[in-house]
């Protein structure tokens, strides 16, 4: 007999939307939080303090990423809380202008500086980041548009992720670095 459940498919050919906001019930202020399309939470963004940075944690309470900002403004991320040092990858700023920002991300911590693994391009005050591998796109924000609505808040916007990249969580991490210091909300 055939089971009723729906199946899914883990290389699924469509992308996946995460919904970005500050402003959600519950939510200390300060922390970040990505939605599915049914409002599910799927991760959530903790301010733990300047030394500790911000950690990522998803849907059922487990910490993912912690991301610490050094002085010169690049950040390491490690896997976990940060309590311990296995760094995954590090973010480097390479232009920050007020109509443009770009990073150079670095995977495999601190002996891969040769190379850059991707690369994160846009405006935050239009909410646009794309992030690139190489010349194909892995994920892309933009505002949220109504239509018939001639003015749009900026304090809700979308993250997608394309197919052919499994690891939402260090996009969503990206995305947090991207807007790190931002105001978020209006």
């Amino acid at each position: 007999m055939a089971s009723s459940a729906p199946a899914y498919l883990a290389d699924f050919k469509i992308p996946v939307d995460l919904f970005i906001s500050k402003k959600h019930p519950g939510l200390p202020r300060g922390n970040l939080l990505f939605a599915d399309c049914s409002g599910n939470i799927m991760y959530r963004v903790d301010l733990r303090s300047p030394k500790h940075g911000r950690v990522l944690i998803d849907a059922a309470g487990k910490a993912l990423i912690s991301m610490r900002c050094s002085h010169s403004g690049s950040w390491q991320c490690f896997r976990g809380d940060g309590t311990g040092e296995d760094l995954i990858f590090r973010v480097e700023r390479t232009q920050n202008t007020l109509a443009r920002t770009e990073f150079d991300i670095f995977l495999g911590g601190e002996n891969c500086q040769d190379s850059t693994d991707f690369k994160m391009k846009g405006c935050p005050f239009q909410r646009s980041c794309t992030i690139y591998k190489g010349n194909s796109i892995v994920a892309q924000t933009s505002l949220m548009y109504k239509l018939g609505k001639p003015f749009v808040g900026r304090c809700r916007f979308r993250l997608t992720i394309f197919p052919g990249f499994d690891d939402h969580p260090l996009v969503v991490a990206l995305i947090v670095i991207f807007f790190n210091g931002r105001r978020l909300s209006i």
